[in-house]
């Protein structure tokens, strides 16, 4: 299921955020772009049919009566949300991991290095 090739920007009474973590129930906890840690609710047209992990960039709908919660509107896909933080909606700082929040940085040069190759008689051995 692909979406369409326009990108969906954040209007008035909208916010980008960053999962931190599901709760359960149809939630998550997640931190908006204006500094505010909220708690989201997953709207039911997008529960069980989209499904979202710490880490993801979102579109949440603000509450006007409950700042400290919010709504999930939209989940944006890795390559999307690339392309938010080039436009500039998101903040340089926004470390865009793919699911892994507070993981490993993305300037880690050594990527390759978190793997150890064994020999054949090494395995032999285990």
């Amino acid at each position: 299921m692909t979406r369409s090739v326009s990108l969906f920007f954040k209007e008035d009474g909208q916010e980008y955020a960053q999962v931190l973590r599901m709760l359960g129930n149809g939630r998550c906890e997640a931190m908006c772009i204006d500094g505010t840690k909220r708690l989201c609710h997953i709207r039911g047209k997008m529960h069980k049919k989209v499904w979202i992990a710490a880490g993801d960039i979102i579109l949440v709908g603000l509450r006007d009566y409950q700042d400290d919660k919010a709504d999930v509107i939209l989940k944006y896909m890795p390559d999307e949300a690339r392309l938010l933080k080039a436009y500039g909606e998101l903040p340089e700082n926004t470390r865009l991991n793919e699911g892994i929040a507070g993981g490993l940085d993305e300037e880690d040069d050594g990527a390759g290095d978190d793997y150890i190759e064994f020999e054949d008689e090494d395995i032999d051995k285990i």
